[in-house]
């Protein structure tokens, strides 16, 4: 193929943190390689950074060579920062960030992959901008950063800043990125590459539907369930729900147990202690702030409901995990 003046080589480098997600990173870094095989030149040229240019581990236990970002960083059209772990591996110290935002300065293209938007976050260089991160981190991301609101997309594109949700969704977004460069018929000849045949769109669900996580497709029911997902800090009572999916309670009732084995509270209280569980294990919430912030009167009623769901106390698993 012919190579014009856009395709001359582009640094693209990640920077990798403790624990980072390796199916987030090979999702985002193989397609670069792929598009240099397939043009017969190096379109891209992928660099591995760390803050203080240490090896990193990534989830999965394997030991990657980085180099600095404040050295090798400069000469990067695009830096990455691919994240996965928990908070005590984003939560960086001032000088590391001080460092990215020197780069975004310099007219350095920052993304965010998995929950690196949190750690872009933490920089300050998402404020005023349209952005996605994992579904599994969004609440963390919105307890900790109050202006800000996640969208739960698969990749969003806003300007200099790109961030994706991370797993496959990252090929997504290197389709979308190498279409804007070399055009949507060479990005498909390396989507290909990967057998990646359903390539989506990046406002696309992260998640499988209500329908498919919950086995169901009633209409009302997966009213109530997705009133349920969005109302975990203040539970709204039966009959408001039963209004809201235009039924009686009494139906309703009927349909949790014909349709998913369980009564209306007790799915409920799963969703909500599910939210809780996430909360312990990955924000500095107090264990009675997480108890408000799912919707329970108290801290002592909810580490009872806690224990009964999972077997273990809110305390045992904070102390699992503690916050940074």
């Amino acid at each position: 193929m012919a190579i014009n003046e856009h395709t001359s080589t582009q640094r693209i480098g990640f920077l990798l943190t403790p624990n980072f997600a390796l199916m987030s990173y090979a999702s985002a870094a193989e397609p670069l390689r792929a598009a240099n095989v397939l043009a017969r030149t190096d379109l891209y040229d992928v660099v591995l950074l760390s803050f203080d240019g240490k090896p990193i581990t990534s989830s999965s236990g394997i030991l990657v060579k980085c180099q600095p970002l404040a050295d090798a960083g400069e000469a990067c059209h695009t830096i990455f920062v691919c994240a996965g772990g928990g908070p005590q591996d984003w939560v960086l110290p001032e000088s590391s960030l001080a460092t990215l935002r020197r780069l975004a300065r310099q007219g350095i293209r920052i993304g965010g992959i998995s929950a690196g938007a949190y750690v872009l976050a933490e920089a300050g260089l998402l404020d005023n901008r349209d952005f996605t991160i994992h579904w599994e981190n969004a609440p963390l991301l919105r307890e900790a950063f109050g202006h800000l609101t996640p969208r739960q997309a698969r990749f969003v594109f806003d300007g200099d800043r790109i961030t994706c949700a991370g797993g496959v969704a990252a090929l997504d977004m290197m389709h979308a990125m190498i279409s804007q460069r070399m055009g949507a018929h060479f990005a498909r000849r390396v989507s290909d590459w990967y057998l990646h045949t359903a390539v989506a769109e990046p406002g696309a669900p992260q998640r499988g539907s209500l329908a498919e996580r919950y086995g169901t497709h009633h209409p009302a029911l997966l009213t109530v369930l997705e009133k349920m997902e969005a109302t975990i800090e203040n539970p709204l009572d039966r009959r408001i729900m039963a209004k809201l999916a235009g039924t009686s309670p009494r139906h309703l009732d009927r349909l949790f147990a014909n349709e998913l084995g369980s009564s209306f509270l007790e799915t409920y209280r799963a969703i909500r202690l599910d939210h809780a569980r996430r909360l312990l294990e990955q924000s500095p919430l107090s264990i009675a702030e997480v108890a408000f912030a799912t919707g329970f009167s108290s801290a002592g009623h909810f580490s009872g409901s806690f224990k009964a769901y999972f077997g273990s106390t809110p305390h045992a698993v904070r102390q699992r995990f503690p916050p940074n």
